[in-house]
């Protein structure tokens, strides 16, 4: 019976045999529960993760023609209506924290 190995193409990690996939367990099965906690998190950022100044998402009901007007401006029209929110505040002297 003639096989053929498979194409090495990094002598420190070859490609897997039939034989290594039948011989893989998961990792749970062979290393220490803290270890596999270490390595094993949910996905997504950290829970109470926030950069420092971050913008924070909410809902806010707007009358469709306003939101069709500041869409038609072109992309980015939600950072300027967070300019112009912003610039009201100053008018009416509104104190605010950026």
């Amino acid at each position: 019976m003639n096989e053929s190995k498979p194409v090495v193409f990094d002598d420190d990690n070859p490609e897997w045999t039939e034989e290594d996939f039948a011989r893989a367990r998961p990792a749970n099965e062979v290393l220490p529960p803290e270890i596999v906690s270490a390595l094993v998190r949910k996905p997504g950022r950290p829970v109470g993760y926030r950069k420092e100044g971050a913008k924070r998402s909410l809902t806010l009901r707007l009358d469709p023609d306003v939101i069709d007007g500041w869409r038609a401006t072109g992309p980015g029209w939600q950072a300027r209506i967070n300019d112009a929110l912003r610039a009201s505040l100053a008018a009416a002297s509104v104190p605010h924290e950026r």
